[in-house]
């Protein structure tokens, strides 16, 4: 056996090193492609590009590593390539060891410089005013709907969706001490107590629930709290040093939220796309499916449709859809060119690619 793996293990190394002399290449081509871009004043990041080299990645794919390795182990020679023309400054919604962190991670790779913010608002700012290239904010969980407060920023801002990426949701419950022993109040954010709500009914009903801006949040309390227990993630846990008194404590076992990446950039055509936009009709019998005819007609399939009040104080609505493809395909554009015929408003949040 001790010969076998030790055959085994030099051949490994072999493979190592071909593999360094290839990731050294590829890096050098890397810093070419930022001296071309720098010239031309294109911009870094390439969301097309990116999942176009993914995806045809893992149609190559043989195995035995599964499609989401293989999307793993490259996304981070990308950002590590990507950091090589210059590393991306990414705002999220902070603090360290929030969900929305990991999103960015899973999204852009390690090779990122991150600057938590205290709000989703404070994210928007960030990128609106160039502080910061891009932006990461949570837009929607399964178990609880949408974040209303990026859905309303987004009716706003002049900033546009140029990804997204969607995380499960594995909710711990941790104190300092790792047991509940003097504990009073339970602290998340007002959608992680939502999601975990039946779990908490059943086995401490009698604490306090105490809502506050972000999971993270919570952690960074209750480690300087031993009066207070945490709802929060693995990240947040580590990161202060909290102990699990219960783990997957969500209600839904499948529990997943999506984020979206905010920015001037409008990615090109992957080859798998989506693009979401904001609709409103006059106040009439009919209106709204007349405005969603045109997608019917040009073979446009819609994955998202939710109504938020436009806050005019005359019960009107704008309408969030996401629908399949890219706007610069020619039936998307057909479809976009008879809605915004029909609405009374539409605004465009943009087209990028989606797993």
């Amino acid at each position: 056996m001790i010969d076998k793996l030790k055959s085994l293990r030099t051949e490994i190394d072999l493979l190592d090193a071909q593999m360094l002399e290839l990731l050294t290449r590829r890096g050098r081509l890397a810093q070419e492609v930022g001296h071309v871009k720098q010239e031309a004043n294109a911009p870094i990041l390439r969301p097309d590009r990116e999942a176009q080299i993914i995806q045809r990645l893992q149609g190559l794919n043989q195995g035995p590593l599964s499609g989401s390795a293989i999307e793993s182990i490259f996304r981070e020679i990308i950002s590590a390539c990507r950091g090589l023309e210059r590393r991306l400054q990414v705002a999220y919604l902070g603090p360290t060891g929030t969900f929305t962190e990991q999103a960015v991670y899973a999204h852009l790779g390690h090779q990122v410089d991150v600057f938590p913010q205290p709000t989703i608002l404070d994210v928007f700012r960030a990128v609106e005013s160039s502080q910061h290239d891009l932006g990461v904010v949570p837009v929607e969980n399964s178990s609880e709907g949408s974040v209303n407060q990026t859905l309303d920023k987004l009716l706003t801002s002049s900033l546009k969706i140029c990804g997204e990426v969607a995380l499960p949701i594995h909710h711990i419950l941790m104190t300092r001490s790792g047991t509940m022993d003097g504990v009073l109040r339970i602290s998340a954010h007002p959608q992680a107590l939502a999601q975990c709500n039946a779990w908490l009914n059943q086995h401490y009903p009698a604490l306090e629930r105490v809502a506050v801006t972000s999971n993270a949040e919570a952690a960074r309390l209750a480690a300087e709290d031993a009066t207070l227990a945490a709802i929060a993630g693995e990240t947040a846990q580590q990161h202060y040093g909290l102990q699990a008194v219960a783990s997957h404590i969500q209600d839904d076992p499948h529990n997943r939220t999506r984020f979206v990446i905010i920015g001037t950039l409008e990615p090109g055509i992957s080859g798998h796309d989506r693009t979401s936009l904001i609709l409103s009709v006059a106040n009439r019998a009919g209106a709204v499916y007349d405005l969603l005819q045109p997608l019917a007609q040009h073979k446009v399939s819609m994955t998202r449709f939710e109504s938020r009040p436009a806050r005019t104080g005359k019960w009107e609505y704008h309408f969030y859809i996401d629908i399949d493809g890219h706007r610069e395909q020619p039936h998307v554009a057909a479809a976009l060119e008879a809605l915004e015929k029909n609405a009374a408003f539409c605004k465009v949040l943009g087209s990028y690619p989606v797993k």
